[in-house]
């Protein structure tokens, strides 16, 4: 792998965290005295930094001389818990780490707000790569190992929708079978509620997708948020996935409709500049498969190509868009209400306009 990594054998590509911004700081003593009870052996107090972002729920790096963990919590004022429920993001993954080795190994929850303020758990940290809108520098992979990475990290996702829930004890995670639909009317609901004057109403869109819902093929845990940002490397073979992340959002589901969401993200090098300006993962570069190409290779590794083909996938393609459409308005929402300033928001109305059109693409090319 030396060819891989210029330089040193990390040469600075393992993700780091960085400063804890103003505002959002823990209280060292406090979990130094609650991580001592979970893991009596630790030595002297923890060195805390942050990870970039925020949107969603706050996390931190724990780094002890003897141990190097994650810290995650909510972001403060949260009211909906059931939108940063530590104790389900926790017992997901608990749950999950016996039969799929690449979840973190878990340290505790604590459920007590009055330590620092919020919900929080605790996992070991797993050193690696995360493939973010670009590689790090310092990281050269070639076509071909980037079509081997590509593949890795759609094999984790056909092993996650393999997993025996049951045997798992995650039976009460979803709501079981009419998944397809629920979603569907949910997405169109939240829509309507955060609608603006200057995007479209996604009636034709919303029409469609209702007349052509399908039974859902398969009850399974889905991840709800699978990208590469989410997914860690090995730092030695950056075509190896080690760890995946961000398990806020799982639940029990139709395995289609997650490949769907994962599609919507999936911004190709020939794509059009409206597209490349939603891109957040490394799909562009030489080697990547193609939007089809993940379709069928997703169906040919699980098996589900003997209930639908590649053509029937159009559902799940415009759903995914659509349900991406539905979070950037709500974005937008929140900029265009001044609810926040931040600057990053102030054009999402026009990928809303945007998505709508390419959704219409589809199902027109769905009529052919």
């Amino acid at each position: 792998m030396s060819a891989v990594l210029a330089g040193k054998p990390d040469n600075g590509v393992i993700d780091v965290a960085g400063a804890v911004r103003a505002g959002e700081e823990l209280n060292t003593a406090a979990i130094d005295g609650w991580m001592k009870q979970q893991r009596p052996t630790l030595v002297g107090l923890p060195k805390v930094t942050q990870f970039a972002g925020g949107a969603s729920n706050w996390t931190y790096r724990l780094e002890y001389a003897n141990g190097d963990f994650i810290l995650r919590r909510p972001p403060a004022g949260t009211k909906a818990k059931s939108a940063h429920d530590m104790g389900r993001e926790f017992r997901v993954q608990s749950g999950l780490k016996p039969v799929y080795p690449v979840v973190p190994e878990m340290v505790g929850l604590c459920q007590d707000e009055a330590l620092i303020g919020a919900e929080f758990y605790v996992m070991e940290r797993l050193a690696g790569i995360i493939p973010r809108k670009n590689m790090p520098r310092g990281l050269q992979l070639d076509a071909a190992m980037t079509r081997r990475l590509c593949t890795n990290v759609l094999d984790k996702l056909v092993e996650l929708h393999k997993v025996d829930y049951e045997a798992a004890g995650l039976q009460s995670l979803g709501k079981g079978s009419g998944y397809c639909r629920r979603q569907i009317e949910g997405w169109s609901d939240r829509y309507e509620k955060a609608r603006t004057w200057n995007v479209p109403g996604y009636k034709r869109v919303r029409a469609w997708l209702k007349g052509n819902t399908p039974e859902d093929i398969a009850t399974c845990v889905i991840h709800n948020d699978w990208r590469f940002d989410n997914v860690v490397l090995d730092a030695q073979d950056p075509t190896r996935v080690i760890g995946v992340l961000d398990w806020e959002m799982a639940t029990l589901g139709d395995p289609l409709m997650d490949l769907g969401n994962s599609l919507a993200y999936w911004v190709q090098a020939d794509d059009n500049r409206l597209m490349q300006a939603t891109r957040r993962q490394p799909t562009h570069l030489a080697g990547m498969l193609r939007r089809e190409e993940v379709i069928e290779y997703y169906l040919s590794r699980s098996g589900l190509d003997r209930k639908v083909s590649a053509r029937d996938f159009v559902f799940y393609e415009i759903y995914g868009l659509f349900r991406l459409a539905v979070i950037a308005q709500q974005i937008y929402y929140r900029y265009h209400h001044g609810q926040t300033r931040n600057p990053a928001f102030r054009n999402f109305w026009i990928l809303v306009n945007y998505f709508d059109w390419r959704c219409k693409a589809l199902i027109k090319q769905a009529k052919r």
